[in-house]
């Protein structure tokens, strides 16, 4: 684990050459420039979430997800806690899950964050190509706001100031 605690740790995952699925990776990239002096912050964006992130996941005060929703209306922003998964006998080894991911971090570390989210943007088009489409474009200025004001309340919870 990493000796300077993680107050939050930013996990997205997606893949930039399908569309909207990389919505996770550009919130990243934008999430890193704006917390790049701040070293309470981590920012790790993936093509897939892998059960090594739980290490990280197990160090960290607070974690949020970024991904896109095949789920939600196209450009629809989401916030909503993340709970571990129940117990499995099963692991997959190439892509997890949230809650998957918070599950082996309490599994094979015994520690959780004490506050797991998961931020999406619904999904319009996950064709190939290199961009976003216009409704998830439409969407970022919603999603960047959303994310700024979780990770300054997380930071600045009493839990988070220890």
């Amino acid at each position: 684990m990493h000796s300077d605690p993680i107050r939050c740790l930013i996990l997205a995952c997606g893949n930039t050459l399908r569309e909207d699925d990389g919505i996770g990776p550009h919130l990243a990239q934008w999430a890193a420039e704006r917390w790049r002096s701040d070293s309470r912050i981590r920012v790790i964006s993936r093509h897939q979430w892998t059960p090594d992130l739980a290490v990280d996941i197990a160090a960290a005060h607070s974690v949020i997800f970024l991904d896109c929703s095949i789920d939600a209306v196209p450009g629809q922003v989401d916030l909503q806690p993340v709970q571990p998964a129940a117990p499995q006998f099963a692991l997959a080894t190439h892509h997890s899950s949230a809650p998957a991911l918070l599950a082996l971090a309490r599994d094979l570390y015994d520690a959780a964050p004490q506050t797991a989210l998961l931020l999406t943007i619904g999904a319009s088009s996950l064709e190939l190509g290199e961009v976003l489409s216009g409704t998830a474009e439409a969407a970022l200025p919603r999603a960047t706001a959303l994310l700024q004001s979780t990770v300054d309340n997380l930071l600045n919870t009493p839990e988070a100031l220890r």
